[in-house]
C-alpha cells in the first residue's frame, strides 16, 4: 500500500506544463524589460517505493530465524548516541552475520521430549567469532551452532535433555545435561540457566571439565579455572570447541589488524604503575546460580 500511494502521489505531480526558462534566458528577458507569462512549475519530490525505514534492516530483532548470512553495519565502537563506548574498532574488511542458535535442544514441532540426531552439512569460518561454525539439519531445519574440535561434515550428533539413572558415554559434539554426564567431562558452550541457552565456553580451543554433582546442580571449573554452580537440567556440549590454535596466530603487520577491525593506540606513553606486576591472587569464590534455601528457612 505504501508503494501505491507513492506512486500515485508521483503521478498526479507530474504535469504537462511549458518547461522552466534557462537561467540565461531568464538574465536577457530581465535586461530587456519584458516579463514572461507567470507559470508555477511543479517540482518532483524523492521518490521511494517504500519508506526509508522499512528499507533498513534491523537484523539483530529478527524473529524468524534464517541460515543465510546477513549484512552488518559497523559500529565503529559507538553506541546510540554517536559517542565512542569501546576503544580500538573501527574500519576492516567487510562481514556477513551467520545466526547462531545457541539453544541445543531446541525441540522441532510434535517432538517434544525426545532425543534427536542431526547431520553435520559443513563446518567454515565465522568472522564474527573466534570458533569455527557448522551447518547442521535435521528434520525440517537447519540451523548454525559452535563447531566442537574434531568435528567434520558427515558426522551425525545427537541431542537429548534426559537425565537417567546411569551416567551416558556420549561423543565428542553432542549435547547432553549436566546431570546425564560422567563427572571429568570435558564440555563446552555451558548454559547457566535451562532453556535459556549457552553463555559460558564459546571462544575458540576453550573448554570446561564437569567437577562434581551437588544435590541436583552440577559444578564446572571454567577456562579461567573459576568454578560455577548451575542446575543438572542445563545443556552442555561434549568436547573442545574448534580452531584450538587460533592463540598461535601470528599477525605478521600492522595492516592485518586494519583488516580485522583493530585500530592502533595512540602511542601516547605512559609509566606503568602497581597494576603491570605479577601478582599472585586467590581464586574468585565460587559463582552459583542455583537459588538455593539458606539455613535461617530451616
Amino acid at each position: 500500500m505504501m508503494a501505491v500511494s507513492c506512486l500515485t502521489r508521483a503521478l498526479r505531480s507530474m504535469t504537462l506544463s511549458q518547461p522552466a526558462l534557462l537561467s540565461s534566458q531568464a538574465i536577457a528577458q530581465t535586461r530587456l524589460g519584458t516579463r514572461g507569462p507567470t507559470m508555477v512549475v511543479q517540482c518532483r519530490g524523492f521518490l521511494t517505493t517504500a519508506s526509508l525505514e522499512q528499507n533498513r534492516t534491523f537484523w539483530k530483532q529478527r524473529e524468524k530465524y534464517t541460515i543465510k548470512p546477513m549484512g552488518m553495519k559497523k559500529t565503529g565502537g559507538r553506541d546510540h548516541t554517536g559517542r565512542i563506548r569501546t576503544h580500538g574498532i573501527g574500519g576492516g574488511h567487510k562481514q556477513k552475520y551467520r545466526w547462531i542458535d545457541f539453544q541445543r535442544l531446541r525441540y522441532e514441532p510434535n517432538n517434544e521430549a525426545k532425543p534427536f540426531e542431526e547431520k553435520v552439512v559443513e563446518v567454515r569460518y565465522d568472522p564474527c567469532r573466534s570458533a569455527d561454525i557448522a551447518l547442521l539439519a535435521g528434520g525440517s531445519r537447519k540451523r548454525w551452532i559452535i563447531a566442537t574440535e574434531n568435528m567434520q561434515a558427515g558426522d551425525i550428533i545427537k541431542t537429548s535433555g534426559v537425565i537417567g539413572r546411569m551416567a551416558v558415554s556420549a561423543n565428542e559434539g553432542d549435547a547432553y545435561p549436566l546431570g546425564a554426564l560422567p563427572v571429568g567431562t570435558l564440555v563446552n558452550n555451558l548454559e547457566v540457566q535451562p532453556g535459556k541457552g549457552s553463555e559460558y565456553i564459546r571462544a575458540a580451543g576453550t573448554s570446561g571439565i564437569l567437577l562434581r554433582k551437588v544435590n541436583g546442580t552440577a559444578i564446572i571449573q571454567l577456562p579461567s579455572k573459576r568454578q560455577v554452580q548451575v542446575l543438572e537440567t542445563c545443556i552442555v556440549t561434549v568436547g573442545r570447541v574448534s580452531n584450538i590454535d587460533h592463540n598461535k596466530r601470528i599477525i605478521g603487520k600492522a595492516g592485518r589488524n586494519r583488516w580485522l577491525g583493530i585500530r592502533p593506540s595512540s602511542g601516547l606513553w605512559q609509566r606503568k604503575g602497581g597494576w603491570a606486576g605479577r601478582k599472585i591472587k586467590p581464586l574468585p569464590p565460587m559463582k552459583v546460580y542455583v537459588n538455593l534455601p539458606s539455613i535461617s528457612a530451616k
